[in-house]
């Protein structure tokens, strides 16, 4: 189902939309989003180019994403354009769609188990959450990874706070993003190889500095080594990597070493 607050989307916004009747002039629509409202999608806002044939473009029983155009509540009517969502609104409207999907069937579990309608649970913590987040769904990500603590903003009652942060913690996994690296490290003379050592065991410690993050070192064969950073989010990854590869960079050239480091 998934609900929004509003009971009417407003122009401008990107909504979800599904194809009920496809005419010669147009397509009728029902916005899933908004209690099943109905949107008319005139042949002249399908597409960009000249449309021969409207069902080549939608159909009925199709999940499309629309751009509302005007919506006038006393007559029930939402004018809806195809042609004026470009690939990355409709790429981030999808995955908008997706993550509320993802929070719903969660929040149906705890009216489950409340004896609750879905609608109370939206009302008692859902749009709480969202208050505080954003994004239900981003609270959810957040309770998954902080426990219930991260919540004590939301406001809730503590039963459904925690409840919601425990099943957050149970079926929600944080999504990870990777950096491989491959050193090629030279360090000269007899004290070259405690030079790279040092450097190496410098390099992990200076990783698990950052607990939300992992940091593996090991050997492809002297003088090269592989650096992978594990990470929730690219940015931390690029911060963790930057302090790794910063101290064992100075640990070996302070050693009069030489290294280089190539992204794989």
């Amino acid at each position: 189902m998934v609900l929004k607050r509003a009971e009417w989307p407003e122009a401008e916004d990107y909504a979800i939309a599904v194809a009920t009747k496809v005419a010669p002039y147009g397509a009728y629509v029902t916005l899933p989003e908004y209690g099943d409202k109905e949107g008319f999608i005139h042949i002249s806002e399908v597409s960009s180019t000249w449309v021969r044939n409207i069902r080549n473009h939608i159909h009925e029983n199709q999940r499309v994403v629309i751009k509302v155009l005007k919506v006038d509540p006393e007559k029930g009517h939402i004018d809806c354009s195809l042609r004026r969502v470009s690939t990355e609104a409709k790429r981030t409207k999808n995955n908008d769609w997706k993550r509320a999907q993802k929070a719903e069937k969660l929040l149906e579990l705890v009216a489950k188990e409340n004896g609750m309608t879905l609608e109370e649970v939206y009302e008692k913590i859902g749009w709480p959450i969202e208050d505080v987040f954003g994004e239900i769904y981003a609270g959810l990500e957040k309770a998954s990874d902080g426990g219930v603590d991260v919540f004590e903003e939301v406001q809730a009652t503590k039963k459904l706070r925690k409840q919601v942060a425990d099943l957050a913690q149970q079926r929600i996994e944080i999504p990870s993003v990777e950096i491989d690296g491959e050193m090629t490290i030279n360090a000269p003379g007899p004290g070259g190889v405690q030079v790279i050592r040092k450097a190496l065991t410098s390099g992990l410690q200076k990783g698990k500095e950052h607990d939300k993050s992992t940091t593996e070192i090991y050997t492809l064969g002297s003088p090269r080594y592989k650096l992978r950073i594990v990470s929730p989010d690219y940015k931390e990854a690029e911060d963790v990597l930057s302090d790794v590869l910063g101290l064992i960079t100075k640990t070996i050239e302070d050693g009069k070493g030489t290294i280089t480091f190539v992204r794989k």
